[in-house]
C-alpha cells in the first residue's frame, strides 16, 4: 500500500527532483511534487512525496523530520486527506463603468490637518 507524505519548510529553490533524490534514501519514491503558486509559479515551501509502502513512508519520517535540508529543518509527516473548501474567491468590487464610483470622495479636495 502506498503512503503519501507532507514535506514542509522546504527552501523556495527546491524542485521536484530534489525531493525525489532525498526521499529515495528511505525507499522507492512513486512521486515527488513541490507545490507552486498558480499565478507566479514560485514554490510555496511545501510538497508531497508518495512512497511505495507504509513502512518506507515511516522510515522517511524517521529519517527526515526535523533534519536540516539546505539550512532549514524539514517537517515530514503523513499527508491528511484534502479538505473540501467552499469554491471560488470573491474578488473585490468591480465598477463596470471603469471610473470612480458615484458618491465617492474623488471629486472633493482632501485636506489634512496636522
Amino acid at each position: 500500500m502506498e503512503a503519501k507524505l507532507y514535506v514542509g519548510n522546504l527552501p523556495y529553490t527546491t524542485v521536484d527532483a530534489d525531493l525525489q533524490t532525498l526521499f529515495s534514501q528511505a525507499g522507492t519514491v512513486k512521486s515527488a511534487q513541490v507545490i507552486r503558486d498558480r499565478a507566479s509559479g514560485r514554490s510555496k515551501g511545501f510538497g508531497f512525496v508518495e512512497m511505495s509502502s507504509a513502512e518506507e513512508a515511516q522510515s522517511a519520517i524517521t529519517m527526515f523530520h526535523g533534519k536540516d535540508f539546505s539550512g532549514r529543518p524539514l517537517t515530514v509527516n503523513l499527508a491528511r486527506p484534502r479538505e473540501d473548501r467552499p469554491g471560488g474567491g470573491g474578488g473585490g468590487f468591480r465598477n463596470s463603468g471603469g471610473g470612480r464610483r458615484p458618491g465617492g470622495n474623488g471629486d472633493r479636495e482632501r485636506r489634512r490637518e496636522y
